[in-house]
């Protein structure tokens, strides 16, 4: 059993730099730093481009780091990198599925590659497919089915091997309400079972209900990191969209009319000092 007091998943000092022709050198993620522990769902919050998705992405070993370290269940990213996959899931609302498998054929691959006991697949395959309710069409081609059908589907695909840390990468990206409020509901039971979740979104609302704690990512840095009431007593804010706005005015130098725009970036209001140094 997993010691709810110990961290599974530690990361320290995370960086990724990347060369663009234009920008030149961009640091994605600068220094990135905290702790995750089982039964939690852990928020990253920022707009696009703030390094949410390249964080995860070397926590899942699809990116190596250019400095610093992290470690999922005591494997370290970069020398253990099987061992960290086995250890968890990734799900993202643009993850791909294979179009001509059966949402059954799905599952149970992805139960088997994941080193699932092979005695053990095919309960846990109709395990899957009878808890997220796709019994009536398993052995239909995912091609063919609609979005709501292919979340579910996603999501058995991401916890087929049962692994004790998830990642759920912006999941409601695209989803109408009610498939967005099953992805809730969904986080919110692998929450029960003692789970540890990485939860990233710009959708504020999201992140107020399912976030134990928060960390606010802007230019690839945490500028804060705490449960909701904590960053509401910091920084005397109620809603969590007026708490992010300050975090990064204050980031930024910005003017106190700078208002946060559609996909959480900022708009408007007046640059009175230098980027984060």
């Amino acid at each position: 059993m997993t010691d709810p007091s110990r961290p599974t998943v530690s990361v320290s000092d995370l960086r990724k730099t990347f060369y663009d022709e234009s920008r030149g050198e961009v640091h994605a993620v600068d220094g990135v730093t905290f702790d995750c522990f089982p039964g939690e769902v852990f928020g990253l919050l920022g707009a696009n481009g703030a390094g949410k998705t390249t964080t995860l992405r070397m926590l899942s070993t699809i990116l190596k780091p250019t400095g610093g370290s992290a470690t999922v269940m005591g494997h370290d990213i970069a020398q253990e990198p099987e061992a960290v996959r086995k250890s968890l899931g990734f799900y993202s609302a643009s993850t791909a599925l294979y179009p001509r498998l059966t949402a059954r054929e799905t599952i149970d691959f992805f139960t088997r590659i994941n080193g699932f006991p092979k005695e053990l697949v095919d309960a846990r395959v109709a395990d899957l497919v009878d808890r997220f309710g796709i019994s009536e069409y398993e052995n239909g081609r995912v091609d063919k089915l609609s979005s709501g059908m292919k979340q579910k589907v996603s999501i058995a695909r991401t916890v087929a091997h049962d692994p004790p840390v998830l990642i759920f990468d912006e999941p409601t990206v695209g989803l109408d309400v009610m498939n967005a409020l099953e992805m809730v509901k969904v986080v919110r039971e692998l929450k029960a079972e003692g789970k540890t979740i990485l939860y990233s979104s710009h959708i504020m609302s999201e992140v107020e209900k399912l976030c134990d704690r928060i960390g606010i990512l802007h230019r690839g840095r945490l500028l804060a990191l705490g449960t909701l009431g904590q960053l509401r007593d910091a920084t005397g804010r109620h809603y969590l969209e007026d708490v992010f706005l300050d975090y990064v005015k204050v980031a930024e130098g910005i003017a106190g009319d700078a208002e946060i725009g559609p996909m959480g970036e900022l708009e408007g209001g007046k640059v009175e000092g230098a980027p984060i140094p």
